[in-house]
C-alpha cells in the first residue's frame, strides 16, 4: 500500500511526543510553526521503516533496542547541510592574524587544537586550513584541526572532499584555483594536504561523552546552529564547552547567535574586527 504525508497527518499529541524526544536527544528545536517541516523530514523513514505512523515511529526511536541505527538515519534527515566556504571570515581572519601567532607566543611548543563543531559537509574546516596555509602556519607549527557533525551522511561527504560550485560563493577565484582542482563529473576536488590536515568525526553537541574530547580544544567553531536550539540546550552546550576548554580558550558562534544574557562563562571580545567569545 501507498502512503502519502496528507493520509498520515501529524496530529497535536504525535508532534509533542517526536519533537520532546528530537530536542532531548540530538537539542533540534521543532515549534509548532514548523511542524509540517517535522513531519516532511521524518514522513520518508516512516514509511522506510514499514509503519503507518508517527506514533510507530516514536515507540522504535523511544523503547526499541535497535533504535541506534534509526537515530543515525533521523540525524541525515533533519540536520541542516547547507555551507559555503569562507563564511562569516572575519572569526576565521582573527584566527590566523591574531590568536595563533598570541597562542605560539605564549606556547611555543604546545600543540593547538582547532575544532569545528558542526561542520557539515566540510566547507568551515577546510576554510579554517586554507586560510592557516594562507599565512603559513598550517605546517609550520603544532596544530591540530578537528571537524565534526552530528550527521553520518554528512561527514561522509567532507571525507571526500568533492564539492559543487554553490559552495564558493564567497571563495575568492584564486584561492578555489589554488586549493581545488576540477573532476570530470563538474565538482572539485580539494588538495590532499589541506584534506589531510583535519581530523573527521560524527559527534552530537548535545551528547558529553561525545564530544568531551573535542570540546577540550584551545578554539572552537560552532556557528550556525544554536539558531536551532533552545535557550536550555544551548547553555547545556556551552557547559560542555566551557567544563572542557583549557585557559585561554576561545568560542566563535555566528553574528545571528548572541550568548550575552545565557552564559557568564564567556566574555564578549572584539579581536582583529571579530566578535568572539572569550573563556572568562
Amino acid at each position: 500500500m501507498k502512503f502519502s504525508l496528507e493520509s498520515f497527518g501529524l496530529p497535536d499529541s504525535y508532534f509533542i511526543l517526536l519533537s520532546d524526544l528530537i530536542q532531548e536527544r540530538t537539542g533540534m528545536n521543532f515549534t509548532n510553526s514548523n511542524r509540517d517541516l517535522l513531519a516532511e523530514k521524518l514522513f520518508p523513514r516512516v514509511v522506510a521503516c514499514g509503519f503507518s505512523s508517527f506514533l510507530d515511529y516514536y515507540y522504535l526511536l523511544k523503547y526499541d533496542d535497535n533504535a541506534a541505527g534509526e537515530w543515525t538515519h533521523l540525524m541525515d534527515v533533519i540536520t541542516v547541510q547547507e555551507t559555503f566556504f569562507w563564511r562569516e571570515v572575519d572569526q576565521i581572519k582573527a584566527l590566523v592574524n591574531v590568536l595563533v601567532p598570541e597562542h605560539f607566543a605564549q606556547f611555543p611548543n604546545r600543540t593547538l587544537r582547532i575544532w569545528s563543531a558542526a561542520c557539515a559537509t566540510g566547507e568551515e574546516p577546510i576554510s579554517i586550513a586554507m586560510a592557516l596555509n594562507e599565512t603559513g602556519l598550517l605546517n609550520k607549527v603544532p596544530i591540530k584541526i578537528y571537524a565534526s557533525d552530528a550527521s553520518a551522511s554528512a561527514i561522509a561527504k567532507a571525507k571526500t572532499g568533492l564539492y559543487r560550485e554553490r559552495s564558493f560563493r564567497t571563495l575568492p577565484l584564486h584561492l578555489q584555483t589554488k586549493y581545488f582542482f576540477p573532476t570530470q563529473d563538474n565538482k572539485w576536488q580539494i588538495i590532499p594536504e589541506i584534506h589531510d590536515s583535519i581530523e573527521w568525526s560524527i559527534a552530537n553537541l548535545v551528547a558529553e561523552d561525545e564530544i568531551k574530547y573535542l570540546a577540550s580544544a584551545n578554539i572552537i567553531f560552532c556557528r550556525n546552529v544554536f539558531i536551532y536550539f533552545d535557550h536550555k540546550t544551548i547553555r547545556k552546550t556551552v557547559d560542555f564547552f566551557a567544563k572542557y576548554m583549557p585557559k585561554p580558550a576561545y568560542l566563535c558562534v555566528a553574528a545571528s547567535e548572541s550568548l550575552l544574557r545565557l552564559t557568564n562563562k564567556f566574555e564578549l571580545q572584539e579581536i582583529n574586527g571579530a566578535f568572539i567569545y572569550v573563556k572568562s
